[in-house]
Protein backbone atom coordinates (compact mmCIF):
# COMPACT_ATOMS: atom_id res chain seq x y z
CA UNK A 1 0.00 0.00 0.00
CA UNK A 2 2.94 2.35 0.59
CA UNK A 3 3.78 2.33 -3.13
CA UNK A 4 0.36 3.82 -3.94
CA UNK A 5 1.56 7.31 -3.01
CA UNK A 6 4.70 6.90 -5.10
CA UNK A 7 2.72 5.54 -8.05
CA UNK A 8 0.31 8.48 -7.82
CA UNK A 9 3.28 10.86 -7.65
CA UNK A 10 4.84 9.21 -10.71
CA UNK A 11 1.57 9.57 -12.63
CA UNK A 12 1.35 13.24 -11.58
CA UNK A 13 4.96 13.77 -12.71
CA UNK A 14 4.19 12.11 -16.04
CA UNK A 15 1.10 14.25 -16.49
CA UNK A 16 3.05 17.41 -15.74
CA UNK A 17 5.77 16.39 -18.21
CA UNK A 18 3.13 16.24 -20.95
CA UNK A 19 2.59 20.01 -20.81
CA UNK A 20 6.26 20.96 -21.08
CA UNK A 21 6.79 20.41 -24.85
CA UNK A 22 3.72 22.38 -26.02
CA UNK A 23 4.48 25.22 -23.59
CA UNK A 24 8.11 25.34 -24.69
CA UNK A 25 7.10 25.03 -28.37
CA UNK A 26 4.87 28.08 -27.94
CA UNK A 27 7.83 29.93 -26.44
CA UNK A 28 10.08 28.78 -29.31
CA UNK A 29 7.62 30.05 -31.92
CA UNK A 30 7.34 33.39 -30.14
CA UNK A 31 11.10 33.76 -29.76
CA UNK A 32 11.99 32.33 -33.16
CA UNK A 33 14.45 29.79 -31.72
CA UNK A 34 13.98 26.37 -30.14
CA UNK A 35 17.41 26.57 -28.51
CA UNK A 36 16.69 29.98 -26.98
CA UNK A 37 13.40 28.64 -25.65
CA UNK A 38 15.17 25.56 -24.27
CA UNK A 39 17.78 27.80 -22.63
CA UNK A 40 15.12 29.90 -20.94
CA UNK A 41 13.20 26.82 -19.82
CA UNK A 42 16.31 25.22 -18.34
CA UNK A 43 17.36 28.51 -16.72
CA UNK A 44 13.94 28.80 -15.05
CA UNK A 45 14.34 25.20 -13.87
CA UNK A 46 17.77 26.01 -12.45
CA UNK A 47 16.51 29.06 -10.56
CA UNK A 48 13.53 27.13 -9.19
CA UNK A 49 15.57 24.13 -8.05
CA UNK A 50 18.13 26.41 -6.35
CA UNK A 51 15.27 28.10 -4.48
CA UNK A 52 13.94 24.67 -3.45
CA UNK A 53 17.42 23.50 -2.46
CA UNK A 54 18.07 26.54 -0.28
CA UNK A 55 14.57 26.71 1.20
CA UNK A 56 13.41 23.13 1.49
CA UNK A 57 16.75 21.34 1.50
CA UNK A 58 18.17 23.91 3.91
CA UNK A 59 21.15 24.29 1.59
CA UNK A 60 22.52 20.88 2.59
CA UNK A 61 25.14 19.15 0.55
CA UNK A 62 28.77 19.78 -0.24
CA UNK A 63 29.53 21.10 -3.72
CA UNK A 64 33.19 20.21 -3.23
CA UNK A 65 32.21 16.53 -3.32
CA UNK A 66 31.62 16.94 -7.04
CA UNK A 67 35.28 15.98 -7.51
CA UNK A 68 34.53 12.56 -6.00
CA UNK A 69 31.69 11.71 -8.38
CA UNK A 70 32.11 9.41 -11.39
CA UNK A 71 32.92 11.32 -14.59
CA UNK A 72 29.74 10.15 -16.32
CA UNK A 73 27.32 11.93 -13.94
CA UNK A 74 27.58 15.00 -16.18
CA UNK A 75 25.42 13.14 -18.69
CA UNK A 76 22.40 13.65 -16.41
CA UNK A 77 22.47 17.35 -17.28
CA UNK A 78 23.13 16.66 -20.94
CA UNK A 79 20.15 14.31 -21.07
CA UNK A 80 18.00 17.09 -19.59
CA UNK A 81 19.02 19.39 -22.44
CA UNK A 82 18.35 16.67 -25.02
CA UNK A 83 14.88 16.08 -23.54
CA UNK A 84 13.92 19.75 -23.41
CA UNK A 85 15.46 20.86 -26.70
CA UNK A 86 14.53 17.64 -28.52
CA UNK A 87 10.92 17.80 -27.42
CA UNK A 88 10.70 21.37 -28.73
CA UNK A 89 11.58 20.18 -32.21
CA UNK A 90 10.07 16.69 -32.33
CA UNK A 91 6.79 16.95 -30.37
CA UNK A 92 5.11 19.61 -32.55
CA UNK A 93 5.87 17.54 -35.66
CA UNK A 94 4.67 14.19 -34.29
CA UNK A 95 1.89 15.53 -32.09
CA UNK A 96 1.85 15.14 -28.33
CA UNK A 97 0.28 11.68 -28.16
CA UNK A 98 2.68 10.01 -30.61
CA UNK A 99 5.64 11.87 -29.15
CA UNK A 100 4.92 10.68 -25.63
CA UNK A 101 4.09 7.12 -26.65
CA UNK A 102 7.52 7.01 -28.29
CA UNK A 103 9.15 8.62 -25.24
CA UNK A 104 7.52 6.07 -22.94
CA UNK A 105 8.61 3.24 -25.24
CA UNK A 106 12.18 4.54 -25.12
CA UNK A 107 12.02 4.94 -21.36
CA UNK A 108 10.80 1.37 -20.93
CA UNK A 109 13.49 -0.04 -23.16
CA UNK A 110 16.25 2.01 -21.54
CA UNK A 111 15.10 1.39 -17.98
CA UNK A 112 14.70 -2.34 -18.62
CA UNK A 113 18.31 -2.50 -19.83
CA UNK A 114 19.45 -0.47 -16.80
CA UNK A 115 17.61 -2.91 -14.51
CA UNK A 116 18.97 -5.94 -16.39
CA UNK A 117 22.60 -4.89 -16.07
CA UNK A 118 22.41 -2.91 -12.82
CA UNK A 119 23.82 0.13 -14.60
CA UNK A 120 24.61 3.31 -12.63
CA UNK A 121 24.56 1.43 -9.32
CA UNK A 122 20.91 0.35 -9.64
CA UNK A 123 20.02 -3.07 -8.21
CA UNK A 124 19.83 -5.79 -10.87
CA UNK A 125 16.26 -6.72 -11.79
CA UNK A 126 16.44 -9.22 -14.64
CA UNK A 127 14.27 -9.07 -17.73
CA UNK A 128 11.40 -11.52 -17.56
CA UNK A 129 8.49 -12.48 -19.76
CA UNK A 130 6.06 -10.02 -18.12
CA UNK A 131 8.41 -7.10 -18.80
CA UNK A 132 8.83 -8.19 -22.41
CA UNK A 133 5.06 -8.45 -22.85
CA UNK A 134 4.59 -4.99 -21.30
CA UNK A 135 7.22 -3.42 -23.54
CA UNK A 136 5.69 -5.17 -26.55
CA UNK A 137 2.29 -3.71 -25.70
CA UNK A 138 3.77 -0.21 -25.55
CA UNK A 139 5.47 -0.74 -28.92
CA UNK A 140 2.14 -1.91 -30.32
CA UNK A 141 0.68 1.30 -28.87
CA UNK A 142 3.30 3.33 -30.77
CA UNK A 143 2.16 1.66 -33.98
CA UNK A 144 -1.53 2.22 -33.22
CA UNK A 145 -1.05 5.88 -32.36
CA UNK A 146 1.10 6.42 -35.46
CA UNK A 147 -1.48 4.78 -37.70
CA UNK A 148 -4.28 6.83 -36.16
CA UNK A 149 -2.84 9.90 -37.96
CA UNK A 150 -3.26 8.37 -41.41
Amino acid sequence: MSNVIYIAAAVAIGTSISVQPPINATMARGLGSPLLAASISIFVSLVFVIILWIGWGKGTGDILQIRMLPWWVIFGGIVGVVVVAGSLVVAPVLGMALFFVCVVAGQLIGSTLIDQFGAFGIAVKPINMMKLVGISLVLIGVTLVQNSHS
